[in-house]
């Protein structure tokens, strides 16, 4: 008898382990927790700390959700069905993409994670960094002569009551920017701050569309979550280089493709007389550049300003703006200069120069301007630096 219960008691304990689950259930938050648990059980201590960390990059990078239940959801959806090596998989791709410095076959890095919330801390919390407050930190990211600054560097720093930087290693403190501008919210981003050598954000003007940005100056909201604080810090009446931002292109407007309404009609034959077609402009797209690059070369910047009529450059004193504009052109070199699209009044034209500002500095450009007919006449509509 006693043989029979060590028999169904041994066939009960193989049952459960065979019950085991070896992917990810994301039917429901509690299927989620469960799921999880078991294939963390069946890995290496070691190993079940980077699981533990991969759950939480992919929690915290990888989805969009607002709020710890929201995003725990939004995750169950996203891994549902997974395996432990497509879970490594997928937050090793993520952390890449967020330049975070995590792999999942490096060691452990981030401490004791628990994206459920509901594990006691351990002994030593790598994330209870004991600061007073937030400081931002902005650097421009710097461009050529002529477009001026590409971005902003921005580095949220942890600071005590003096004002002097926390030192502090291996945490995992979860970083948020937001940018906006005008009150307008334009983009958030996320991060993770694991010591104080923290690279911070990098924003880059042409991502940011210029129809949105208010008198050329951003707001920035930096949040950064320890263990038992929110610090959050605002940076306003951040200034950006507007020639710099994104426009998207103008659509361009075509005679050819617009349709007449009230066609008109040869009274003997009763036919459709077709609309003439839209005259042809005679002038060279190639003088036109030509002839803004001796102004700039002249310092003629008026004559220059006049030629075009590129809505990023803005008003006459940004384009002749000796910091951030033309302005501190000294001289110009042309090398090679081509007209490789001219058709249905609007022209591209390719120039390869040397532009020398007035500090001496010489940066050889290779630079695509997009024109369109105005009177018989070509007009500078667009100024792309090729790499």
């Amino acid at each position: 008898m006693k043989h029979i219960k060590y028999c169904l008691l041994a066939a009960l304990f193989l049952f459960m382990i065979g019950c085991k689950k070896t992917s990810v259930d994301g039917s429901s938050r509690k299927s989620f927790q469960e799921s999880i648990n078991d294939m963390a059980s069946s890995l290496p201590t070691l190993k079940q700390v980077k699981f533990n960390e991969a759950l939480y990059i992919l929690k915290t990078f990888g989805v969009e959700a607002d709020g710890d239940i929201a995003e725990i959801a939004a995750l169950g959806k996203l891994l549902d069905g997974k395996k432990t090596a497509e879970i490594f998989a997928m937050a090793d791709q993520v952390a890449q993409k967020n330049g975070i410095a995590w792999s999942s076959t490096a060691p452990p890095s981030l401490g004791e994670m628990n994206i459920f919330g509901n594990e006691v801390a351990s002994e030593k919390d790598p994330n209870d960094v004991d600061a007073a407050a937030l400081n931002i930190v902005v650097r421009n990211i710097a461009g050529d002569s002529l477009t001026g600054s590409k971005g902003l560097i921005v580095i949220p720093q942890l600071v005590d009551n003096n004002g002097n930087k926390v030192s502090f290693e291996g945490a995992a403190l979860e970083t948020i920017m937001e940018i906006s501008s005008g009150g307008n919210k334009i983009s958030t981003s996320k991060n993770l701050m694991q010591d104080p050598a923290f690279r911070g954000f990098t924003i880059m003007y042409s991502k940011l569309p210029k129809e949105k940005i208010f008198e050329d100056k951003i707001d920035v909201k930096l949040s950064v979550k320890t263990t038992k604080k929110l610090l959050q810090m605002i940076k306003t009446g951040i200034p950006v280089n507007g020639n710099a931002l994104y426009t998207p292109p103008a659509p361009v407007a075509s005679d050819s493709t617009q349709v007449n309404q009230n066609p008109e009609v040869n009274p003997q034959t009763g036919e459709t007389i077709p609309p003439p077609a839209p005259a042809k402009n005679t002038a060279d797209p190639k003088a036109t550049v030509t002839k803004f690059l001796n102004n700039l070369s002249s310092q003629n910047f008026k004559a220059a300003y006049e030629s075009a009529d590129n809505p990023n450059w803005g008003s006459y004193d940004k384009f002749s703006n000796p910091n951030s504009g033309f302005g501190s052109v000294k001289n110009i070199s042309v090398k090679n200069i081509s007209v490789p699209y001219n058709k249905d009044n609007s022209a591209n034209v390719n120039v390869t120069y040397d532009v020398t500002d007035k500090n001496g500095k010489t940066t050889s450009l290779n630079v695509t301007y997009g024109l369109k007919a105005v009177n018989n006449n070509w007009k500078i509509t667009t100024y792309k630096i090729n790499n």
